[in-house]
């Protein structure tokens, strides 16, 4: 009995054995990443404006619509371009009639000069009365264009294709020609991040940074890469300015504030694959080749594995399950 259990511990440890696996430790370089707070910022911001003065007679959208781009999104009414445009209506009859009589005055001459009992000046003052007449006409009517045209402008128009932030008008407010109506964020948004002066220098445009997820949640391991779009050559207060195109901002709020991992350089260190690290009772260990177990102090994960910031050295032999 003794003999087959003694079998059977040898059979289990030559399993374990030939079960773990063995990582040779190596120093090695890696992104020396800092954290900053970056801001979910729309690529332009857009805004519709009151292109004649007058009241607010419609408001048809609200905060979190989104619109298309020339979409009416509000009208603003002037009364007294309907009053002009009566007045014009009114000139313009009086002109057509004027136009009516100075062509029957002209035809009728214009036929008494064929019979030959009218003068050629009588027929060239019927001409230029005619003439005037209806360039007088024609100068009524453009003017009418004019205030058709104005009162077509109080239709407030979206710029273009987005999701409305404010609305800072409400019905029946009177505005000034110019004043704002909407603000609008296009649909396209990026990380705007501020960096200290410091950081500037490692920061170029199309460099990889990595976006960590909503909630922050899953470290640098759930965290989003992203590229640099830019970088602003100005510094402000001490902090220069970058933006960042991360893939699927749509779901996020504008100005929504997340974390953003941003390499300022390299350093050596050792990292392990995460299985050859083990917790026990709040302290992590790691198996050496010999059989003995060290702790360990871990730093970031990475996705190549754990950090080692002390408990082992460059050559040592891990076991790892």
């Amino acid at each position: 009995m003794r003999v087959w259990s003694l079998a059977a511990l040898v059979v289990a440890a030559t399993a374990q054995g030939a079960a773990a696996g063995e990582f040779a430790v190596h120093a090695q370089e890696i992104d020396d990443r800092k954290a900053v707070i970056a801001s979910v910022e729309p690529v332009r911001q857009l805004v519709a404006r009151a292109r004649i003065g007058g009241t607010v007679a419609q408001l048809k959208i609200k905060e979190g619509d989104v619109v298309a781009a020339g979409q009416e999104i509000a009208r603003v009414v002037d009364q007294k371009l309907s009053l002009q445009m009566q007045a014009l209506d009114s000139r313009i009859r009086s002109q057509q009639a004027a136009r009516d009589k100075a062509q029957a005055d002209f035809d009728r001459v214009a036929e008494l000069v064929r019979r030959g009992v009218s003068t050629q000046a009588q027929f060239d003052q019927g001409k230029a009365a005619l003439d005037i007449a209806e360039r007088n006409l024609s100068a009524i009517k453009s003017d009418r264009d004019v205030i058709v045209q104005q009162s077509a402008e109080g239709a407030v128009l979206a710029p273009g294709a987005g999701r409305v932030l404010t609305v800072p008008v409400s019905p029946g407010r009177v505005l000034l020609p110019g004043e704002t109506v909407a603000t609008i964020a296009e649909e396209q948004f990026i990380l705007r991040m501020q960096l200290p002066e410091r950081h500037a220098r490692f920061m170029r445009a199309g460099d990889k940074v990595l976006m960590a997820a909503r909630g922050q949640e899953g470290g640098l391991k759930a965290a989003q890469e992203g590229k640099v779009r830019i970088v602003y050559p100005e510094i402000t207060g001490g902090r220069v300015v970058a933006d960042v195109d991360v893939p699927g901002l749509g779901t996020y709020f504008v100005g929504e504030r997340t974390r953003v991992y941003v390499s300022t350089g390299k350093r050596r260190t050792i990292v392990v694959p995460a299985p050859a690290v083990f917790e026990r009772a709040g302290v992590k260990f790691v198996r050496l080749k010999g059989g003995g177990e060290v702790v360990v102090q871990t730093g970031e994960s990475t996705s190549d594995g754990i950090e080692i910031l002390s408990g082992v050295a460059d050559g040592d032999v891990l076991l790892t399950p």
